[in-house]
């Protein structure tokens, strides 16, 4: 008898981690929308303009990239875009929230455009602060996030706060990634 319950138990965990369980068919449903932009390509170098000013390594304008996406689902309140560098301990680069919901991208802008709330970044200011990877070439991952809320975050929010606001929020994302390499 304890076999048959012990067999039932187990029948029921796999059936819940199987691939067609709900939340991985929604899991799978996302990710309709493209991230683009008009100053590199998926994979490519991200330009000069685009980098942070830091003496002796980097010396671009700190001008945020212009970004476009395409995609969106239904109902979104607003938009959200973070930027990290996982070569470099997930260094956060960017993080604003709260864009519009009728966006449909954001202009280039030095420390990233006045449109929705600069979150706070690695470097220890608001908004956008471009790659400059010490040495090696490194990765930049902009996310794009679809959120049905708009966030209850002040100016200035971190990263981990961000990440608990939107979950259980996040319609969709989309992602483009950059390189640039350390002189």
């Amino acid at each position: 008898m304890k076999s048959i319950h012990i067999a039932g138990a187990l029948a029921v965990l796999l059936a819940a981690c199987s691939p067609t369980s709900p939340v991985e068919e929604s899991e799978v449903a996302m990710d309709n929308m493209t991230l683009t932009s008009a100053a590199f390509s998926e994979g490519a170098t991200i330009p000069d303009r685009y980098t942070y000013n830091l003496r002796g390594q980097c010396n671009g304008g700190n001008f945020s990239p212009p970004l476009a996406w395409t995609g969106a689902p239904d109902g979104p309140q607003s938009f959200a875009i973070l930027m990290s560098d996982p070569d470099g301990g997930n260094w956060l680069h960017w993080l604003q929230f709260n864009i519009p919901a009728n966006a449909s991208g954001l202009n280039e802008a030095i420390s990233g455009p006045d449109v929705g709330v600069k979150g706070m970044n690695d470097f220890g200011e608001l908004g956008y602060g471009g790659p400059c990877p010490p040495s090696g070439t490194h990765r930049y991952i902009f996310t794009l996030y679809a959120l049905d809320t708009t966030l209850s975050l002040a100016e200035g929010a971190s990263r981990g706060q961000f990440e608990s606001a939107i979950n259980g929020h996040v319609l969709d994302t989309a992602q483009l990634m950059g390189l640039r390499a350390g002189k």
